[in-house]
């Protein structure tokens, strides 16, 4: 099958680019051809404020140029990742008229909340998922602390929603959890194209031999991922467990600065993906403290991969992704006192560690690797071919 994969990726690579990287793989090594079409934030700093804002609704360059690569390589499927800013949702037109289905990733909230988190004042915030436009989040500058920047995210996503965009020229969603499948059904999403497919690992790192002597936090260094309550369960009940932190952000001299306090924090800032997987699986847990929804969450699958149990915050993807008391923990989300009580907790019963090692293993064979993932993606394009218009000339 040719298949035509579309993404922006960002300025700091991230999850989403790493998941269109796995995805692009899978499908090649499967023995389908596939085609790219690509756009790269850092092109954005030789544009205009009003060039940005014009094609963030409607990239007409995008339209084009995607027309065009239909025409010359007569794909049987596009599927969409971040279209944000450069890509536009001209993508899905451009397809449609070119009778080709439409396949939509959903990484992120952005068609239903300007700053893509669901979150404001460090707590979720669904004020905006129901509004044709979204005037809170333009009130509160919600997208990169800006009402301008704000605002054309949100009369992006009210002209694509009048026009019909997001209901009649995508064929087929993909949620990476039933909890984000559930946002989008009550921000008015079509539930019967929503499917879930998680992300997966890719290789498999196989179990880790560790001792687990240390917790971890792997991610974006910024105040939605929690890292305000990590630092505090630090401060105060776990300061006599090592703790290492990878990743970097906004936050990295909050982080320095309670590191210098206390010895057992080490800051390893960013490393190549092995060596990742290398730290978490030597880890006792993994730590996912995120104060908004999140998505999926790419850290704990990993963890997973090499049998290593994770503490999460209740909520959102997290909640759902791991089985309390059995592939790690809840705690109480933005609680650094209860999360502290689960990292002791852990360090302290052996027994629950062993279950916990081999439950998460186990998890990940049964959802996360890449050969499950690819009957489930396979499934949702033949689920797009099939909704699709009878009059199909492609293949």
């Amino acid at each position: 099958m040719k298949i035509l994969l579309c993404h922006n990726f960002y300025r700091h690579p991230g999850g989403e680019d790493q998941v269109y990287d796995d995805e692009s793989w899978l499908l090649e090594k499967s023995g389908h051809e596939v085609i790219r079409l690509e756009r790269d934030n850092k092109f954005i700093e030789s544009m205009s404020q009003w060039q940005l804002a014009k094609t963030t609704v409607w990239s007409r360059r995008t339209y084009e140029a995607l027309s065009r690569m239909i025409n010359m390589h007569r794909p049987r499927i596009v599927h969409f990742h971040n279209t944000f800013p450069l890509i536009s949702p001209s993508g899905y037109e451009a397809a449609q008229r070119a009778g080709v289905p439409v396949v939509q990733t959903l990484h992120n909230f952005r068609p239903i909340c300007p700053a893509a988190t669901l979150l404001r004042n460090n707590r979720p915030c669904e004020s905006c998922t129901e509004k044709l436009v979204a005037w809170p989040g333009i009130v509160h500058g919600c997208y990169r602390d800006s009402r301008k920047a704000t605002a054309v995210a949100a009369v992006s996503s009210a002209f694509h929603q009048l026009r019909g965009t997001w209901r009649n020229r995508i064929d087929r969603f993909i949620t990476l959890t039933n909890h984000s499948r559930e946002r989008f059904i009550s921000a008015g999403f079509p539930a019967n194209k929503l499917s879930v497919k998680p992300n997966f690992v890719r290789p498999d790192p196989g179990v880790a031999d560790t001792k687990g002597d240390y917790a971890i936090f792997v991610g974006r260094l910024s105040p939605e991922k929690g890292i305000g309550t990590l630092l505090e369960a630090w401060r105060t009940d776990c300061r006599t467990i090592p703790l290492r932190i990878i990743g970097d952000g906004p936050l990295r001299d909050n982080v320095l600065e309670v590191a210098t306090k206390f010895p057992s924090i080490q800051w390893l800032g960013q490393l190549p993906f092995h060596d990742v997987l290398r730290e978490i699986g030597r880890a006792r847990v993994l730590i996912s403290p995120s104060i908004w929804y999140e998505t999926f969450g790419r850290s704990m699958i990993e963890a997973f991969a090499v049998g290593t149990p994770v503490i999460v915050s209740d909520i959102g993807a997290m909640k759902e992704l791991v089985d309390d008391r059995i592939t790690g923990m809840h705690f109480r989300a933005g609680d650094a006192s209860d999360l502290a009580k689960k990292v002791l907790a852990a360090f302290r019963d052996e027994a629950f560690f062993a279950r916990a090692r081999q439950a998460a293993r186990a998890e990940y064979e049964k959802k996360y690797t890449a050969e499950v993932n690819y009957e489930l993606l396979m499934d949702i394009y033949d689920q797009a071919i099939a909704s699709f218009p009878s009059n199909r000339t492609h293949q």
